[in-house]
């Protein structure tokens, strides 16, 4: 097997500040996740590298660099805009958002630390299950992840890419929404810029068209994430859906399964038009209320730690 590194990835054993380079964990078009140790603490962590594949590179000395000088000024404005938004993820200490603990400049680009959890992703775990999670199971999610997502809008901060892959369950533990590498500083009526990520089936009509993103624009992704847990896959694009909407509605397809308030739950965060959605996790919270949105009780509680079990034990 070759034992040549990506030509973007840091090598094993490079000292980063205080952390040391473990080995890298992924990443998509925007960044690059490596495994890390605090040598200050002894600790594991998740350090965010921002390296835009399509703007920017690594030259031999490890340095960041724009890919032309066409690209140049929109690397710039990136690195600016990762700076600042996780300033505001690093104020933000909430148990079910990931935690961030250090940010910092090297190498020509930005770097964001995160507290490195263990256990699955949700779509671990639909891939396995083929959807149908029971309806306590959701109870036991996405409550309090809506508490979390509430917290970041309230500092002014919107995901933008919430989908079963960035919904970690820890073994034991609660939810945890993490991966903000398409996090924008949210302002009235603001509008996508610069790079970001898109997926499938979870951002909403207003993401693609470049159009008014708010708090209604993750609600449509928390909305879609609940819809794969009753089907196993995503529901239809909405650029399809712009032209024929084949979304089925939640109340018609899943009503023997599960209750009516959960489905139209699923079904008002689905809206195709932003207008027509909850415009705030506030909103959303008080139409859930008989869900128990507020405490969750024992029984949640023993829940996930069952759904840990069946992470390390998967049938």
């Amino acid at each position: 097997m070759s034992t040549k590194r990506h030509k973007n990835t840091l090598p094993k054993g490079y000292a980063l500040n205080q952390y040391r380079i473990e080995r890298p964990m992924g990443g998509g078009g925007f960044s690059l996740v490596y495994l890390a140790l605090d040598e200050k603490t002894g600790e594991h962590v998740a350090i965010k590298e921002y390296l835009p594949s399509t703007q920017a590179y690594r030259a031999d000395d490890d340095q960041v660099e724009p890919l032309s000088d066409e690209t140049a000024s929109a690397y710039r404005q990136g690195i600016k805009r990762f700076f600042d938004e996780a300033a505001i993820l690093a104020k933000i200490n909430h148990p079910n958002i990931v935690r961030v603990v250090n940010f910092f400049r090297a190498n020509n680009t930005v770097y964001m630390v995160m507290r490195y959890e263990h256990g699955k992703d949700l779509r671990w775990y639909l891939k396995r299950k083929q959807g149908r999670l029971p309806e306590n199971a959701l109870r036991a999610i996405f409550p309090p992840l809506l508490l979390g997502l509430k917290e970041v809008h309230t500092s002014q901060l919107l995901h933008l890419d919430i989908k079963p892959a960035n919904i970690f369950l820890r073994p034991g533990g609660n939810p945890l929404l993490l991966d903000f590498g398409a996090a924008r500083i949210a302002q009235l009526g603001n509008r996508p810029t610069g790079p970001f990520t898109l997926t499938l089936g979870f951002a909403p009509i207003e993401q693609h068209l470049g159009g008014h993103i708010g708090p209604w624009t993750d609600i449509y992704a928390i909305g879609a994430s609940m819809w794969s847990c009753l089907s196993g896959r995503p529901p239809p694009p909405a650029t399809e859906r712009r032209v024929k909407d084949t979304y089925k509605p939640a109340t018609r397809q899943y009503a023997r399964h599960y209750s009516a308030q959960l489905l139209e739950t699923i079904d008002w965060c689905m809206q195709f038009h932003q207008l027509d959605r909850p415009q705030s996790v506030q909103a959303l919270l008080d139409f859930m209320n008989p869900l128990r949105i507020m405490e969750p009780d024992p029984a949640e509680v023993g829940l996930l730690s069952r759904l840990s079990v069946m992470f390390r034990n998967p049938s």
